[in-house]
């Protein structure tokens, strides 16, 4: 008797080897002209065995968890518990004593610890406990509350102290392995592992005042996670975890190592970083406001007052020598156009800002490219510290 093509062609498909395939099949009746009962199907069920992975690929499945227990082993030890006590007034306008706790890292051997001026900010007494429950007093060596930084100093000796190793921001890359260790909710030394997950961002701590370069992260950041560090898969310091975005989940942000380089010396050294300030106030140029004014550039800063005594004043900046009613708001007009520093453009105040904040000093002399009655003219000004 012929065999149903259906039985031939699942021979076909054994004989090749296939495995890990069900299937279902549906046999092709050929009409005869002799009527028979169709047999009863039995179904065929090909179950696939996984394959086991090769030793070659669970190593290297070994390989990634040693490199980040060996990273928490070495650094947990360098991150500790801050407890901030401040005095609030009750209901009733009597003291009370409350506490705020956050996370930091050991700099040097000296003593000094790094961590967010929003952990400390107010605080009467601190406390810091380090990873084998010693627990000491802190006192603050300087604070920048713009960029949300501050060190603390605490007597312990040396061999207690076990210093992190700072990276750069300039190998940091989107997409690298993010770690972060820190206290949060109080849950000493917890690590969390994520992603860079964009770079250059600003973040607004005020309404004046922005970091800028922060780095974004997917690493779970909590409250109690502020002034912990955010490391590499070296187990550099890349930031320095300071805030998370409300109402969202895995939008973690850190200021920059390399902010941390240019200010936590100088915090050490004199307590307070200044902030390099050129001594005016504008507005910024847009396209329409260029075309209402008649200006020949859509983008800068039209420079309104000059800070008596400032740098600009002393440079021979022009400001505002009128008022007018621009739209539905009163401006100063008639001052220079400032449309590029030290050779690069500045497109409004916040590019300028952002310049100042990451490529001056207070004591460095730039070259301001200005728009004056509708000729460009270079002036040397000296960068002072902001008031």
């Amino acid at each position: 008797m012929q065999k149903p093509r259906w039985f031939l062609l699942l021979l076909a498909l054994l004989a090749l080897g296939c495995r890990g395939i069900t299937a279902v099949f549906t046999p092709t009746v050929t009409p005869s002209s002799t009527q028979t009962p169709a047999p009863t199907q039995t179904p065929f069920i090909i179950i696939a065995t996984p394959t086991p992975l090769g030793a070659d690929v669970l190593e290297l499945l070994d390989v990634g968890e040693l490199l980040i227990t060996n990273l928490y082993e070495r650094v947990s030890p360098s991150v500790v518990h801050i407890t901030a006590r401040v005095i609030t007034m009750n209901f009733f306008f009597g003291p009370q004593s409350s506490e705020g706790t956050g996370s930091g890292f050991v700099y040097d051997k000296e003593g000094h610890i790094v961590t967010n001026y929003h952990v400390i900010e107010g605080a009467k007494s601190l406390e810091v406990k380090f990873s084998d429950d010693t627990a000491v007093p802190a006192q603050v060596v300087g604070i920048d509350p713009p960029n949300d930084l501050a060190v603390l100093r605490v007597d312990v000796p040396a061999e207690k102290l076990f210093p992190v190793e700072l990276g750069s921001s300039a190998e940091v890359r989107v997409g690298q392995r993010a770690i972060a260790i820190g206290n949060p909710f109080g849950l000493d030394r917890t690590l969390t592992v994520g992603v860079v997950s964009a770079l250059g961002r600003p973040l607004q701590t005020s309404s004046d005042n922005y970091i800028y370069e922060v780095i974004q992260t997917d690493a779970a950041i909590n409250p109690g996670n502020s002034g912990g560090p955010l490391l590499n898969s070296r187990g550099q310091v890349i930031g320095v975890n300071t805030a998370i975005r409300q109402g969202a989940e895995g939008i973690g942000f850190a200021v920059p190592v390399d902010t941390v380089k240019r200010v936590v010396p100088v915090l050490i050294t004199e307590g307070r970083y200044p902030h390099p300030w050129l001594g005016f106030l504008g507005y910024d140029v847009t396209p329409e406001l260029a075309r209402i004014l008649g200006l020949p550039v859509e983008q800068g800063i039209l420079v309104a007052q000059l800070y008596r005594g400032g740098p600009a004043a002393q440079a021979g900046v022009r400001g505002a020598t009128q008022q007018a009613i621009v739209g539905n708001r009163r401006m100063l007009l008639g001052g220079d156009v400032l449309t590029a520093v030290n050779g690069t453009a500045i497109a409004d105040w916040k590019a300028l800002q952002q310049y100042l904040a990451l490529q001056t000093r207070v004591g460095d002399v730039l070259t301001l490219t200005l728009l004056r009655d509708g000729e460009l003219l270079e002036l040397p000004i000296t960068v002072a510290a902001q008031p």
